[in-house]
């Protein structure tokens, strides 16, 4: 019995001596807005898993009644309800998400996850000049100048 409770007592000393030899998990730093930007996320470096990411969790705020589908109406209500505290209070937010809006539901009135998360990632592939899987902020900047020259 001793013999047991010995064991038994060695076995906690050596499992809690190792935990307290781990390192704690860092916590998470958020990106840091680069110089000569708006400071925003969408103005940092972003991979291609971060901007599926950013499309999971858009998508489920999106999706008010989480029946896997975001129609037209959940969005713009959705819209309307973020666009509204955005913008400096000039209307920059509700713009945003109005173009948001329109863009997803351009050939359709409703949106399934894969296809929201399809149109997330190919407009990061088109931004990915030099395809090597993140999206810096010049690339960015040169997307978007390219789109404007397309009239887009």
């Amino acid at each position: 019995m001793i013999k047991a409770l010995f064991i038994a007592a060695a076995a906690v000393i050596a499992v809690a001596g190792q935990a307290q030899a781990q390192d704690p998990a860092a916590p998470p730093t958020l990106a840091q807005p680069q110089a000569n930007l708006r400071g925003n996320w969408l103005q940092s470096d972003t991979t291609r898993q971060q901007a599926q990411q950013r499309a999971d969790m858009l998508f489920m705020r999106l999706d008010t009644n989480h029946d896997g589908t975001v129609t037209r109406q959940e969005a713009e209500q959705a819209a309307a309800q973020m666009g509204a505290g955005e913008g400096g209070g000039q209307g920059g937010g509700k713009r945003l998400a109005g173009r948001m809006v329109e863009r997803l539901f351009s050939q359709s009135d409703s949106i399934t996850q894969a296809q929201f998360q399809a149109q997330a990632l190919s407009r990061f592939d088109r931004q990915d000049l030099n395809h090597d899987g993140v999206v810096t902020a010049d690339e960015r900047q040169q997307a978007r100048a390219a789109r404007g020259q397309q009239g887009n």
